[in-house]
């Protein structure tokens, strides 16, 4: 078979292949793949909030939803060669997902739980590199309906015998322009009632607190737990150390808006996932999967916090 009858053969299957040469380096593999346990199918719930822009008489709407989630992952098998120039080849290992995101309250047309977020994307992980010279990383690869794709890379943290240190996430908006002021709304007091935040009746369950600090609520699921073993996974479309660059956000002309400004546009997403083994009080374990996630929506001249957290466990 010719060379370029071979390429089109493996191009068509999902693996492109280099026309064989002696002068080939091996690739580099990462080892252990750190996404070795998400395929599977992973169920449970959490909370989400979201500044949504206001076409009206004001600006902001503040939602909140208490959720429902599925997240399902698929391995890629085998090696994923991605191709060197300035170092040799290296090998990815990857797996497919999709998230699905209903509210836990609120019904739809349909009679069913109101869809909130879907999304599907890739995870890869990646071994060390020399040019760039970063460690091994993982990165996530996602596209949602809204308009907005992303790319956010990230290390995985060494694995602890306990559970992770959740630390606090502020919703409160601050100004895009240095040095980043925050700027405080009435929407964020339950105590107060107000037309552009979600009705109580829709939100039975959420409290003060849980506005508060979102990530609360993944420290409420676990208080009571023996968690063994912690794996972390952190990405971010921004750079985060020792990596050289982590990839960004690109989002539909609608979002990006013109001259004036952006109607909401995606400009950085944070996230972090823990990985858990959890031993139950019958000696077993099972796997829990947690994540916070923050996407900074700029419009009229703020960045907005978009926040989701979620405590699913493997079925």
């Amino acid at each position: 078979m010719d060379v370029l009858a071979d390429f089109v053969l493996t191009s068509v299957s999902g693996r492109i292949k280099r026309p064989p040469s002696t002068d080939v380096a091996p690739a580099v593999t990462a080892a252990p793949n750190p996404l070795a346990a998400l395929p599977g199918k992973w169920k449970g719930r959490g909370f989400n909030q979201i500044w949504r822009p206001f076409h009206g008489s004001q600006d902001r709407f503040l939602e909140l939803n208490e959720t429902i989630e599925t997240l399902q992952f698929e391995a890629i098998p085998g090696d994923i060669p991605n191709r060197g120039l300035l170092q040799a080849d290296i090998n990815l290992h990857g797996i497919r997902y999709l998230q699905q995101i209903q509210d836990a309250n609120v019904l739809g047309p349909n009679g069913k739980h109101a869809g909130i977020h879907i999304e599907s994307g890739l995870w890869v992980s990646t071994p060390p590199t020399d040019n760039p010279q970063d460690p091994a990383t993982v990165a996530r690869m996602a596209s949602i309906p809204h308009g907005t794709t992303l790319v956010a890379q990230g290390s995985t943290l060494p694995v602890i015998s306990k559970a992770p240190p959740i630390t606090s996430v502020d919703i409160t908006p601050f100004s895009i322009a240095p040095p980043h002021s925050p700027v405080s709304f009435p929407e964020t007091n339950l105590g107060v009632p107000s037309q552009f935040r979600t009705s109580p009746a829709d939100i039975p369950n959420v409290t003060q607190a849980m506005v508060d600090n979102p990530n609360s609520v993944l420290g409420q699921a676990i208080a009571e737990q023996t968690i063994i073993s912690t794996t972390t996974l952190k990405v971010s479309t921004a750079p985060l150390n020792p990596l050289t660059s982590s990839g960004g956000t690109s989002n539909i002309a609608f979002l990006q808006g013109a001259a004036d400004g952006p109607n909401a546009q995606s400009v950085q997403v944070d996230s972090t996932f823990w990985i858990e083994t959890v031993k139950q009080p019958d000696g077993t374990t099972k796997l829990q999967l947690q994540y916070t996630q923050r996407v900074l929506l700029n419009f009229n001249g703020l960045s907005w916090p978009h926040v989701t957290v979620a405590t699913l466990v493997k079925q």
